[in-house]
């Protein structure tokens, strides 16, 4: 038995890992963490109409479709031939896949699957899981390496990739991969109490803390994530080494000590603390930041916190987009200058998404406020919801702003790294609608729900009832086991307060927003906010009930002048959704419809569409060039608005979420 790690058969964990937040089980010396822990997902049952679907459509197909493509194209096949290699099997591999990385997929989909068996017991794909794991520690070299492009010795390598180890640390994510083993190997020890992947990443990371960190060799991933994994194995075992090497590998970015710096694409132009904004590839950006965020909670660096709440406030001011994605430039998978924010060539990578929702979770675990929450759910209900379909079988990378009907989603990417971040992100949910600290419990999200909560070590039930996003009314039924006095923090979000994101990024154009009410048992409580939360303190017994209404007034949105690609173009949004147009809601044309000033577009839930969506109904104008006399005339027809998430389901399409306003902005239908 490995010293340090309790190994008791543990079924589910509580206070799991994924969030940064201790659990039972981790040693109690540590002097440092969060100050807020989130509520662990195995303890809320989500029962509503629109993400309990999701999640079990996750579960019965994303899950398994993911790995039958991984079979399919390659990445499984790579780990067979990785322990073919090192039996004396073959002399020389063939490495399957298109690219070094693709280890991480199939890691991603362990972890997710992981997940999914903590909340859902299956044991035909508890058994798969076995055999594939079988599989992975085959590939394992004896000294704890595992990569299986490598391994294979390939007649005609990638060529990220060199002859020796650790050569190209840049671009080829030896590192990055593992990072992924380590967060699977966690996620599947604690769901099932099964060592055996976790064994693996033991072993490796043993082996990458020999060979880097101080009087050591000195370098960095070109791809940020095993820092992440490492913090996850650090809290499992207590092996203080494991969290040294991951402030080992935040430290040395932006410092060039025997090596050349990466530069702005990966974060690597400055060291971490110094840097003041959100620049190169998103998805990198948003791991570090978490991973700072991480070290930070456990070592007590102020550094890393101060930092990242500059750089923080920089995206959410000037580079975010109004449905939360980020990355504007396709080029470089990352952000662009502040301000640019283009639709048409939006990228809002579906991994940024995710990676943004892990890193506000954590900005908000050390903050206590609202305004990261905010965010997280701005991007959670629109710019990561987009990147799966209904169905739960095809995909977008990016997700853009506006089409001409080029796009469609796709059934799988020869990068897909989108696809498995989602089956890891899906069944996690539950643990973003609460968080405690000491004697106050935080509702952050609205989602009907059954959960079961230690609130300083007393045993409460809480009931959610609601129908949101399509209703802002939330009710909660607090059930303690005995009459006890504590906080109920509850989240009033921003859009209810008239912003539409905590910065001047975007605005709402009404002036007058009906106010939320709460009341408490019937009687109604004056809202006095704090961090964006109202405190409700009284002693709880059960059958206690906090109603809350939050008015859903269909909103226009602007952007900030700067942003020039939305000059003269208005966007909807009602409760935490943004709404798009499509064509074939609007007479197959949208790019040429103008939006009356007064337009009084109304919701109407209907069942049968895209699963079940409130659509905003009214009338504007519509450009229409005549022939053969060339002038444009403009005709009144109706409109109609749907989700965003919900748009390419039905065929391709014009789509665009900012419409015009200024009549100059519309593009004549011929």
């Amino acid at each position: 038995m490995r010293k340090g790690i309790n190994f008791r058969l543990v079924i589910v964990l509580l206070g799991l890992f994924w969030s940064g937040i201790c659990f039972p089980g981790c040693r109690s010396e540590r002097s440092f963490d969060y100050p807020f822990q989130s509520v662990h997902f195995t303890q809320v049952k989500i029962k509503d109409n629109f993400w309990a679907p999701r999640l079990e459509t996750n579960r019965r197909v994303t899950i398994p479709y993911a790995f039958k493509m991984c079979e399919e194209t390659g990445r499984i096949e790579n780990f067979r031939e990785a322990a073919r290699v090192l039996r004396g099997e073959i002399a020389h591999g063939r490495f399957y896949s298109k690219y070094p990385f693709d280890d991480s997929d199939v890691y991603k989909i362990i972890e997710g699957a992981s997940y999914s068996l903590a909340i859902y017991p299956d044991p035909q794909l508890e058994q798969y899981l076995d055999e594939l794991i079988a599989e992975i520690r085959a590939a394992q070299e004896p000294d704890g390496y595992l990569y299986t492009a490598r391994t294979v010795k390939a007649a005609k390598p990638h060529p990220w990739i060199k002859k020796e180890r650790w050569a190209n640390l840049y671009m080829a994510h030896e590192l990055y991969n593992v990072g992924h083993l380590y967060e699977a190997a966690v996620a599947h020890y604690l769901s099932t109490g099964k060592r055996d992947l976790l064994d693996v990443a033991l072993k490796n990371a043993d082996l990458v803390a020999q060979v880097f960190g101080p009087g050591k060799k000195h370098g960095v991933p070109g791809h940020q994530e095993i820092e992440i994994g490492l913090v996850k194995l650090y809290r499992l075992t207590g092996e203080r080494k494991y969290l040294d090497l991951a402030k080992f590998f935040l430290d040395e970015r932006g410092r060039a000590k025997g090596r050349k710096l990466y530069g702005e694409y990966s974060q690597d132009h400055l060291p971490v603390v110094e840097q003041k904004e959100a620049v190169g590839h998103a998805v990198r950006a948003m791991y570090m930041y978490s991973a700072m965020a991480d070290v930070a909670a456990l070592t007590g660096d102020e550094a890393y916190i101060e930092a990242i709440k500059t750089i923080w406030k920089d995206v959410v001011s000037t580079k975010l987009y109004l449905t939360g994605g980020i990355g504007a430039a396709g080029r470089i998978e990352g952000f662009g200058e502040p301000y640019q924010l283009p639709n048409e060539t939006a990228y809002c990578e579906t991994c940024a998404s995710i990676g943004h929702v892990f890193w506000n979770q954590r900005m908000f675990l050390f903050t206590g406020d609202s305004k990261y929450i905010d965010v997280l759910e701005k991007t959670l209900y629109n710019a990561l919801l987009s990147g799966i379909s209904l169905e739960g079988d095809r995909f977008f990378y990016p997700n853009v702003l506006a089409s001409d009907g080029q796009h469609e989603r796709s059934p799988w990417f020869s990068c897909a790294c989108c696809p498995s971040n989602i089956t890891r992100f899906l069944p996690s949910l539950p643990g973003y609608i609460y968080a405690l600290q000491g004697d106050r419990l935080y509702v952050n999200l609205f989602i009907q729900n059954e959960a079961e909560i230690k609130v300083q070590g007393k045993r409460v039930k809480v009931k959610q009832i609601t129908n949101y996003p399509w209703s802002g009314r939330i009710k909660l039924i607090v059930e303690p086991e005995k009459e006890a006095e504590f906080t109920i923090m509850f989240r009033i979000p921003g859009w209810a307060l008239g912003k539409a994101v905590p910065s001047d990024l975007y605005r709402f154009k009404e002036k007058e927003i009906p106010p939320p009410e709460v009341k408490v048992n019937g009687k109604k409580v004056t809202l006095e906010l704090t961090q964006g939360y109202l405190p409700l303190r009284r002693r709880w017994q059960t059958g206690d009930m906090v109603e809350v209404n939050l008015p859903l007034p269909v909103h226009r949105v602007v952007a900030h002048p700067k942003v020039k690609a939305d000059e003269g173009l208005i966007a909807w949004q009602r409760g935490p959704l943004i709404y798009c147009a499509e064509a074939i809601d609007n007479g197959g044309a949208v790019t040429n419809i103008v939006i009356p000033e007064k337009a009084d577009l109304q919701p109407e839930f209907r069942a049968s569409l895209l699963g079940g969506v409130v659509v905003l109904k009214g009338e504007v104008w519509g450009l229409y060039q005549k022939k053969p006399q060339g002038r444009t005339e403009k005709v009144k027809q109706p409109f109609l608005a749907i989700p965003y998430y919900a748009w390419a389901h039905r065929g391709r399409g014009e789509m665009r979420v900012w419409l015009a306003e200024d009549e100059t902005k519309a593009r004549p239908r011929r």
